[in-house]
């Protein structure tokens, strides 16, 4: 996950008490189970515009089964396909443009990560086509949404969650400016979270989205922002990752759904709760090395167990984590020793995975490395995620965790 934001807190004053206020928010329906897709029969409008990425859901035939079920619940449909992999601002605006022409009462979006996040940016700029990317920006801006549309979402992929979260990230490849979006606006309304368009993932993807979902359950339990709605989730989500995910590699049907369960509560935690350094880490790291693209989960997989390290320093961080390994029953006499197990399990979880232990074994050069290595850190500590890290870091030390990292050190500050 890639989300750079700020929770909107509310605090109030009563007296001499101090009352602080957090929200709390979920698509206010989510379909779950094989075959639930036909529930888009039941939606009730007049158009709908269904947005997809590059063709998988066209292939295994899920779009027409979409298409024709919309068009059983009495709707005219249009297809707005061909979103890229991390969706580019020229996109979103010309899928606004098609939105704009076809007035749609529901915008659907089915597919991974990308075709997700750009039409719920597509969203804003239909309903207000005079905003602007930078208005869109700061976080929690959003104008007031739904005056002409709802929005259903449908994954494909068992890791990002925006099915059920307030975020959506689009780039704008003309300066290489990422646009972060945060606002409980575009939350959908309705999340189908159907586990037969999850069969056919390429077990790469499997690996990294399911290490992906791991990452944010676990940096939601230990955020700053955690809470006791978001708590039960995330640890629910962690046990079903392990569980799951190893047979989900090796593609049991029954551990494909389940996985595709757990990414789901992992995303409605941190949707709520936030993420900490590894995914400021992870977002820095993706396309800054000439050796070739750090997939996003790959990277969290490899970031996560130094970062435990760095953060069992905190003593709150420390006793999260070691809960953590307590229920999911690793074995551990101390607080220490049961975050050693958390770490070696996730070490065992990226062996069996193939994900690499280090940045070196990825094969990112060491003199490149060594040279863009400051660069980096100091913009992952400029990361939003790092906000509600639970132990605050600056540059110097990230670049030290970074190393880490690339040698295969242990992380002993």
């Amino acid at each position: 996950m890639r989300y750079n934001v700020i929770v909107k807190k509310i605090t109030y004053f009563k007296g001499e008490g101090v009352f602080e206020m957090s929200r709390f928010t979920l698509p206010r329906d989510i379909y779950h189970g094989k075959g639930c897709l036909e529930e888009l029969k039941n939606l009730k409008g007049k158009k709908a515009i269904l947005v997809v990425g590059g063709g998988s859901m066209k292939r295994q035939g899920f779009l027409d089964r979409a298409e024709n079920y919309l068009k059983e619940a009495g709707m005219e449909v249009k297809l707005f396909e061909g979103v890229e992999p991390d969706p580019s601002v020229e996109t979103v605006m010309k899928g606004a443009a098609v939105m704009q022409e076809f007035q749609p009462d529901w915008i659907v979006a089915m597919g991974g990560g990308s075709p997700i996040d750009a039409a719920k940016a597509m969203w804003a700029f239909y309903e207000y086509p005079d905003v602007t990317f930078e208005d869109l920006c700061i976080p929690f801006n959003f104008p007031e949404l739904r005056t002409k549309a709802k929005f259903a979402a449908i994954p494909s992929t068992s890791g990002t969650a925006t099915e059920v979260t307030a975020f959506s990230v689009i780039t704008n490849y003309q300066t290489g400016v990422k646009y972060p979006l945060a606002d409980f606006n575009i939350t959908p309304d309705v999340a189908i979270v159907d586990s037969d368009l999850v069969m056919g993932l390429p077990v790469k993807q499997v690996a990294y989205t399911g290490m992906d979902a791991l990452t944010h359950a676990i940096e939601a339990y230990v955020s700053t922002l955690n809470c006791p709605f978001t708590d039960p989730l995330a640890l629910q989500a962690i046990e079903m990752v392990l569980d799951y995910l190893p047979a989900s590699y090796k593609c049991d049907v029954i551990a494909r759904e389940q996985m595709h369960y757990a990414q789901c509560l992992a995303g409605m935690a941190f949707s709520n709760a936030l993420l900490g350094i590894v995914h400021s880490m992870a977002h820095k790291t993706g396309a800054a090395f000439s050796t070739g693209h750090i997939t996003h989960g790959l990277a969290n997989a490899m970031y996560l167990p130094y970062v435990i390290k760095y953060n069992a320093k905190d003593p709150v961080a420390a006793k999260r984590y070691a809960e953590i390994a307590r229920f999911v029953g690793l074995g551990g006499a101390s607080e220490k020793a049961l975050i050693n197990s958390l770490c070696e399990k996730i070490n065992e979880f990226n062996v069996i995975l193939n994900i690499p232990a280090t940045l070196k074994d990825f094969g990112i050069k060491e003199d490149e490395f060594k040279e863009k290595i400051a660069t980096i850190s100091e913009n992952a500590v400029g990361d939003a995620c790092t906000g509600s890290n639970p132990r605050t870091i600056d540059p110097a030390t990230m670049e030290r965790l970074f190393t880490c990292i690339y040698y295969g050190t242990e992380v002993d500050f």
